[in-house]
């Protein structure tokens, strides 16, 4: 008999998981998956093309507030959790409600998920969303290049559309996010690497993806794994970068799966050390001396800049920030918010009173939200709804906050300002000497990183 499995996800690591342990294996029958975290992916299946020979008719995406019932009614076996970004307490909430409706509750790890690659790969994750991993991205990539390395950058999954044309995504070119209709979450990560002329791939096959990076039409010397939430990464990595923000200086040992990030990486990086108390970053530093002591660990700063002050000085603001950080990464502040404080505005205007349509639904999901305007843009209406409450607003001028600039996919109307961080490592060791050391152990030079092993 072939165990019946759910699995548990929010439109990424559990159709990896899928791919890697399910699909095409005769000792299980996946009769679901179900979801949270993310809006209009339900009513869906996962396709029979990407699905496999066993599953003809596709898999079918539940509401996850329909576990326990799914669980009974299909007479489950097994329930594989298959998301990130999640308190112990959240996760084993959820293990409780599985196992009182009778079923295993699984967690796959690394050795069954872990795709191997033939080009050597360097991944970065974080103990939170929003510790500052997408710069360190950004950066990491800006050193292989100035050694001459041709980059091929892979993001954690987002596939929130068509998920059979997401299969494998290519993008080269900005005119390549409209072409596959991306939401804002995936422009606020695929854009700057864009705009610093390397290639990145992601869609839902994290194994067709790998093989067409490895061999993608503009060269690869070397794979950078662009983590998401703090999910460990879909590939074994040769080297593994986790970054933790002391702002949060417990997160890495009370988030799932963050603690397996600081736990498998070889080096820490500890950022926002010019905004964090020290204390807090002692904290940290003790917590990483206790888990992970052979690593190495840079301490980094993510020093803000925007490009006109003078909109926000002695100004109304309503400040926007990147929505994922603020709703399941849990934070109350972001760089918008450190730019309105530092650039002199005369107030931070609570957006609540002006919300309108989906964006009321996702301040009553997460109530924690500061006095901050989450970017959301999973869809049109989303889209339409951000631009209606920035115009309802009383503001005076608007801080955009995110990694890319509305004004290119909503029209604002008011004064606005963007601001820009990036990672700046401080001190010694740092990010570049410990990169440079790595590659030239591993004997990694331009146009001669064919295999590793």
């Amino acid at each position: 008999m072939r165990r019946k499995v759910l699995i548990m996800g929010a439109a990424g690591r559990d159709f990896h998981n899928f791919n890697t342990v399910f699909r095409d294996n005769e000792r299980y029958d996946v009769l679901a998956f179900t979801a949270t975290q993310i809006p209009n992916i339900l009513d869906r299946k996962y396709p029979a093309s990407l699905a496999g020979n066993l599953y003809p008719n596709g898999i079918p995406i539940y509401d996850e507030e329909d576990l326990t019932k799914l669980i009974k009614k299909l007479h489950i076996d097994d329930v594989v959790f298959s998301y990130s970004d999640v308190s112990y307490d959240y996760l084993m909430h959820k293990s409780a409600m599985v196992n009182t409706a009778g079923a295993n509750f699984v967690l796959l790890g690394r050795k069954d998920t872990a795709i191997k690659s033939r080009k050597p790969i360097i991944s970065v994750g974080a103990t939170r969303t929003g510790c500052g991993k997408s710069q360190t991205s950004r950066r990491l990539v800006e050193i292989l290049m100035e050694q001459g390395l041709k980059v091929v950058v892979i993001r954690h999954p987002m596939p929130y559309g068509d998920l059979e044309a997401q299969r494998v995504q290519r993008y080269a070119q900005l005119d390549d996010l409209k072409r596959y209709d991306c939401t804002i979450e995936e422009m606020e990560e695929y854009e700057p690497h864009i705009s610093r002329g390397n290639v990145i791939y992601a869609g839902v096959d994290y194994e067709a993806i790998l093989r067409a990076a490895e061999n993608d039409p503009d060269g690869c010397d070397i794979i950078v794994w662009d983590g998401g939430n703090n999910d460990f990464p879909f590939y074994e990595p040769d080297f593994h970068i986790t970054v933790t923000d002391p702002h949060r200086p417990d997160d890495g040992v009370k988030y799932y799966p963050g603690e397996v990030c600081i736990r498998m990486a070889d080096m820490v990086i500890i950022n926002k050390i010019d905004s964090a108390r020290p204390e807090d970053i002692a904290r940290v530093r003790k917590q990483l001396a206790q888990l992970v002591p052979a690593a190495t660990v840079v301490e980094a700063a993510s020093p803000i800049s925007v490009a006109d002050p003078s909109v926000i000085a002695n100004k109304k603001v309503l400040v926007v920030e990147d929505g994922p950080t603020l709703t399941h990464g849990g934070m109350t502040l972001g760089a918008g918010t450190i730019a309105a404080e530092k650039f002199g505005a005369a107030e931070m205007l609570d957006p609540r009173p002006y919300l309108v349509g989906e964006l009321k639904d996702t301040f009553d999901k997460y109530p924690g939200i500061g006095t901050l305007l989450p970017a959301m843009g999973y869809g049109e209406q989303q889209l339409k709804d951000l631009e209606e409450t920035i115009e309802k607003s009383e503001a005076e001028a608007v801080i955009i906050g995110t990694p890319i600039d509305l004004n290119r996919v909503i029209d604002i109307r008011k004064p606005n300002t963007r601001v820009y961080y990036d990672l700046q490592s401080i001190g010694h060791p740092n990010l570049e000497g410990v990169m440079i050391d790595f590659l030239a152990k591993k004997g990694i030079v331009a146009g001669a990183a064919e295999e590793v092993g």
